[in-house]
């Protein structure tokens, strides 16, 4: 196991709980009780000591650069590890790269849980919709942009709701990334890098996030039956991708209307469906890690076949 706090704690003979415990309490090195292992120094060097088959990796998005969940997927995609990750900015800044070095070692590279929370939105097309090909889509991919709308909807300034999300525990203390729109364009390039194939920057992407919007705008929209949404939208043309991030009004006839709390929703335009829809309703604490163990399910099923 490894932590921010923890550093790298690695026993090529199992960790007990009596230790992990201990760690968790003691995370100094000069206190860390008699026989725990001690903390390694890279991630290589873990990866060796632990002799690790399958690498869970879920650092904080990095929007720049990917790191250093990068970083951490190379050295296990190397060290001959499946790897599963809940972080977005590698699916961003180094999806290619990374998928063509898992090819090239026999493993298994996946990422479920970085867009709606482990629902088979990557798999559906790799595994249940063989060449498809993918027009376009539009959704509603951020769930505190959601809740912060809905409390300006119900009487709040920007800065009231935002907070209230943040003492519900929905949004993070910082949460400029969910506001300025910038978790929403990570997850729609990704989307864009992973399923319609075509490598994109996040520059590229047009950008507005919901921190512009007044309270007395957003119960107006609602009141004229057209809510306020932050709308994202990709869509294949001759000249390449159109892709945009911003809040939009959304006609009460339309399904992303409804979508509100935690909820998400995504509508895709393909070759075959003009539309095809997956909506994804509150989703509780549990549903990233589910995610996570259905790529581990995935890859470990795969690896167990081949033998």
């Amino acid at each position: 196991m490894a932590s921010r706090r923890l550093g790298w704690i690695a026993d090529a003979e199992g960790l007990d709980s009596a230790s992990l415990l201990a760690l968790s309490v003691n995370s100094t090195p000069d206190l860390l009780p008699a026989g725990a292992p001690a903390p390694h120094s890279d991630v290589r060097e873990w990866l060796r000591t632990a002799q690790a088959e399958v690498l869970f990796e879920a650092t904080s998005l990095n929007v720049e650069n990917g790191q250093p969940g990068v970083d951490h997927i190379r050295a296990a995609l190397e060290h001959g590890a499946h790897v599963i990750t809940a972080n977005k900015g590698p699916i961003v800044h180094a999806y290619r790269e990374l998928l063509d070095l898992a090819a090239r070692r026999g493993k298994r590279f996946l990422f479920e849980s970085t867009v709606m929370d482990g629902v088979p939105v990557f798999s559906l097309f790799r595994d249940a919709l063989p060449a498809l090909h993918l027009r376009g889509f539009h959704g509603i991919l951020n769930s505190t942009t959601n809740v912060v709308l809905s409390g300006m909807e119900q009487g709040l300034t920007f800065d009231e709701s935002l907070k209230k999300a943040q003492e519900l525990g929905i949004a993070e203390t910082d949460a400029t990334h969910d506001t300025d729109g910038w978790d929403a364009v990570v997850k729609t390039a990704a989307l864009i890098n992973v399923l319609m194939d075509v490598p994109i920057r996040l520059g590229e992407i047009e950008r507005e996030g919901i921190r512009g919007l007044s309270g007395e705008g957003v119960r107006c929209a609602r009141r004229q039956g057209r809510p306020y949404k932050l709308v994202c939208r990709a869509k294949k043309t001759a000249s390449g991708i159109m892709a945009s991030v911003g809040p939009e009004q959304i006609p009460l006839t339309d399904p992303m209307a409804q979508i509100a709390g935690t909820s998400s929703y995504i509508h895709f335009e393909t070759d075959i469906f003009p539309g095809l829809a997956i909506s994804e309703e509150n989703p509780g604490v549990y549903a990233t890690a589910y995610g996570m163990l259905a790529d581990f399910v995935r890859a470990v099923g795969q690896a167990a076949s081949a033998i």
